[in-house]
């Protein structure tokens, strides 16, 4: 391997610009979509239904092939890896932006989501690779910083570009990004600093990517969410549907066993289940699961809620947000600090359950509600659980592994939080009677996105007891 490269170096800023531009795009394009969906809705005239698979699309894809694009930059050289997902991203993003109908859409939204899996977990480890010691730490930090900003940025540019022109520009708005970072990846990444670490030649068997055990979970995942979404359209008892959903769970229980199968051989499965026999890393992807799965559908059902009900504008619903990300951005260094002198298990808790009580709030958010009175307390009260929960998460997942074991921890985490926001966005509307809507305004609407955020709290909830049950309270590692 090459030695370190340096942080104030030109190799150094060109790492960290191509890798923030790469997942930038990705991080910008999950959070600008969900504004643009009542004007989707609007011009290929679709309900709940429809919307679901606009965002289920690219969720499924992304969360199901997170850990195989993870293994192929551990097992080929990053940088390449990262750059194919970045000009996958960009063609991938320019076909949705030209999209003549849902099929079309839902098509490249997979494909969108596929590149995107390649893309993330590769942009964080090249920073892993190429840097060292406390330069690796001000590297990541910078990545993390511009990250959060990029989020923060969608809603308010996804409105603006919604209102000032159409919601293809919401698509288009983040191919230049993922060009630009594939061209960096392509000129300024070259070498082994930015390459993944080598395989050991006496260990073929180890150095294999698992493709059958990513075919598996994603045709499962499919059928499985495919099934409830279609479910109160079609009805659970057709044909279709029973196939979709017992195919899909039968393609899941299939993953498992390859995977238990492979680690047993020594070989390296795409989900090394081993790490789960740590109960705070089992706690902490419990929490993530339950609380990301609220999120998800908070950010989903709100924004129609916000147009469709309230009469919010595009670039206002986008806004409505924005103390939630100025929350993020500014508190939650302090709940990292926090977590290291008294450990995660009280911030995780803590932040779960005033997520919870903004999720209650947001339950009040209907026809008639003034956004100082009813949406910006919710936001507020929402905003700072999630400051107070996100970097203890991480710390819990970190803390509960081995260092060596640190990447696949991350990006097994990364994996739950987008597997959340998939389950949810198919199963909460069902849950909420929301499931099969067509309208996405009216009585029937407030009603259910009331419910659902009812039932959301109740997730928020309970990943707080999970994590008093499960996280560790001290500062040191689990054992």
């Amino acid at each position: 391997m090459a030695p370190p490269v340096r942080l104030d170096s030109a190799a150094g800023r060109w790492i960290v610009t191509g890798s923030v531009l790469g997942s930038g795009a990705v991080f910008l394009e999950g959070s600008v979509v969900n504004v643009a969906l009542p004007a989707i809705a609007r011009e290929f005239g679709l309900g709940v239904q429809g919307l679901q698979w606009v965002l289920n699309g690219y969720l499924l894809t992304l969360s199901a092939l997170m850990l195989l694009g993870g293994a192929l930059g551990d097992r080929f050289r990053r940088s390449t890896v990262f750059a194919v997902g970045c000009v996958g991203f960009a063609v991938a993003s320019v076909g949705c932006a030209l999209a003549p109908g849902l099929p079309a859409l839902v098509a490249l939204r997979l494909i969108q989501g596929a590149a995107g899996a390649l893309l993330v977990p590769n942009s964080l480890a090249m920073l892993e690779t190429a840097f060292a010691g406390d330069e690796r730490g001000a590297a990541i930090g910078r990545w993390a910083a511009w990250s959060a900003v990029s989020t923060a940025a969608g809603p308010l540019l996804g409105g603006w570009l919604v209102d000032a022109g159409s919601w293809r520009w919401v698509f288009a708005s983040v191919v230049g990004f993922a060009l630009a970072a594939a061209w960096i990846a392509a000129r300024h990444m070259p070498g082994e600093a930015v390459a993944g670490a080598p395989i050991d030649a006496d260990a073929d068997a180890a150095g294999r990517i698992d493709y059958l055990g990513a075919v598996l979970v994603t045709l499962g995942l499919a059928g499985a969410i495919g099934a409830l979404i279609e479910g109160p359209d079609r009805g659970f008892g057709h044909a279709g549907v029973l196939a979709a959903g017992c195919g899909g769970i039968g393609l899941l229980v299939a993953f498992a066993i390859v995977e238990h199968r492979l680690a047993r051989r020594g070989a390296r499965p795409l989900l090394p289940l081993e790490v789960f026999r740590s109960r705070q890393f089992t706690g902490a992807n419990g929490t993530t699961l339950l609380v990301y799965a609220a999120l998800g559908g908070l950010f989903f059902l709100l924004m129609p809620q916000l147009q469709g009900n309230l009469g919010y504008s595009a670039l206002g619903a986008g806004a409505a947000l924005l103390p939630v990300n100025v929350l993020l951005l500014a508190l939650s260094p302090i709940a990292g600090r926090l977590s290291a002198r008294i450990g995660p298990r009280y911030p995780m808790a803590a932040g779960a359950l005033l997520a919870g009580v903004g999720m209650l709030l947001f339950a009040r958010v209907g026809p008639g509600a003034s956004y100082v009175g009813t949406v910006l307390p919710a936001a507020v009260v929402f905003g700072l659980g999630l400051a107070a929960l996100v970097a203890p998460l991480t710390a819990a997942v970190l803390g509960a592994v081995d260092e060596r074991d640190a990447g696949i921890a991350s990006g097994i985490n990364n994996a739950v939080a987008r597997l959340a926001g998939l389950v949810a966005i198919a199963a909460l509307p069902l849950a909420a009677g929301l499931g099969g809507l067509e309208r996405l305004d009216g009585p029937a609407y407030a009603s259910g996105y009331a419910r659902a955020m009812w039932i959301s709290a109740g997730l928020c909830a309970a990943g707080a007891v999970v994590a008093l049950l499960t996280v560790r309270g001290g500062t040191g590692k689990e054992h």
